[in-house]
This record gives structure tokens, sequence and C-alpha cells, in this order.
């Protein structure tokens, strides 16, 4: 368990790193605006997840899910476990559930997103 918990930490060292990375060298390309640099974070990370799945369960490497999916791609996406969770959801014929998970998420989280900060406003106000 412990060495399980190290990779993830490990991974999500270094995927937060190469996210932070990532998006300095997108803001510097593109300038302030739109949030690019997370969406094309979001997107490549989304697109690896995919791949990295297939791959590692086909060559039998699954133990390395931990560091690379949970821990790489967790800290270098916001995104990617999302996607896969709804997809693997999807592929199971669950389509109803894949779309109130979808769903239910972006709306949750942003209303608790939109709560913590007016929480917060209040208690520094």
């Amino acid at each position: 368990m412990f060495t399980t918990l190290l990779q993830v930490a490990l991974g999500g060292a270094f995927g937060a790193s190469l996210r932070y990375l990532a998006g300095i060298a997108i803001f510097r390309f593109v300038g302030p605006g739109f949030p690019l640099g997370v969406m094309a974070v979001n997107i490549l990370g989304s697109g690896v997840m995919g791949a990295l799945i297939v791959y590692l369960g086909q060559k039998g490497l699954s133990h390395l899910n931990p560091l690379l999916m949970t821990g790489v791609l967790g800290g270098f996406t916001t995104f990617s476990a999302f996607s896969l969770e709804a997809y693997t959801l999807f592929e199971r014929g669950a389509v109803g559930q894949a779309a109130m998970y979808v769903g239910l998420s972006v709306v949750l989280s942003l209303a608790a997103l939109v709560v913590g900060v007016n929480l917060m406003r209040g208690v520094l106000a």
C-alpha cells in the first residue's frame, strides 16, 4: 500500500509540474484571455489516458496504473480521470448513468465552487 501511495505521489508531482510548464508555455504563446492552457492539457491528458488504459491493459502492465494514470495524468490534468469514468459508464451501456455523472459532476462542481467563493468572501468581509 505504501509503495502504491508513493507511486501516486511521485507521479502526481511530476504531472502537476508538467501541467504548470505547459500552462506557462501556452500562455506565452497565445497570451491572456481564454483559458486555453487548462483546456489543452485536459484534452491531451484525456487522449493519453484513453491510449494508456488500452495499452497497459493489453500489455499486462496495469500495475503501472497508480503511477501513470492516477499519479502523472491525475496531476497533469484536471479532467482525465473524469473523462475515463464517464466513458467507462458509457461503454458498459450505462448511458443514462454516464449522462447523469457528467451533468451532475459539472453542475455540482460549479455550484460547490460558487458556494466556496461566497462563503470565503463572507468570512473575509
